[in-house]
């Protein structure tokens, strides 16, 4: 029997560049993990999420929840917001590209934002 492993169920693990970029492929196959509020970019290489509020705290809130990830998971977001939006974008720039820890972070703060 196959184990299958969540993203949200992993933790990140460095990466400090010498290994492949996912392929656009690979990539579209792990978005089927998120929330369909994900987007990939025309060149596979970020993921991006925007959320919009009725207010500046929520907003706030939710770019203080991303920081917090990318603490924790030592792997770091691109981060704006505004009154109204939150924006969370996860590249892995040592590869110039997507790593499994831009999806493995998006999947954890989809986690996050359903609390």
């Amino acid at each position: 029997m196959t184990e299958v492993c969540l993203l949200g169920d992993k933790n990140c693990v460095p990466c400090e560049g010498g290994v492949p970029a996912l392929t656009e492929t690979e990539a579209k196959a792990l978005m089927k993990q998120l929330d369909d509020g994900w987007e990939l970019s025309g060149d596979a290489k970020f993921l991006k999420r925007r959320l919009e509020f009725k207010g500046f705290a929520k907003a706030t809130y939710t770019a203080n929840l991303a920081a917090f990830l990318g603490d924790q998971q030592g792997h770091h977001p691109d981060i704006a917001f505004g009154w109204g939006y939150c924006s969370v974008t996860f590249t892995t720039h040592a590869i110039d590209g997507l790593s499994e820890n831009d999806f493995i972070c998006a999947a954890k703060f989809d986690a996050m934002l359903a609390k």
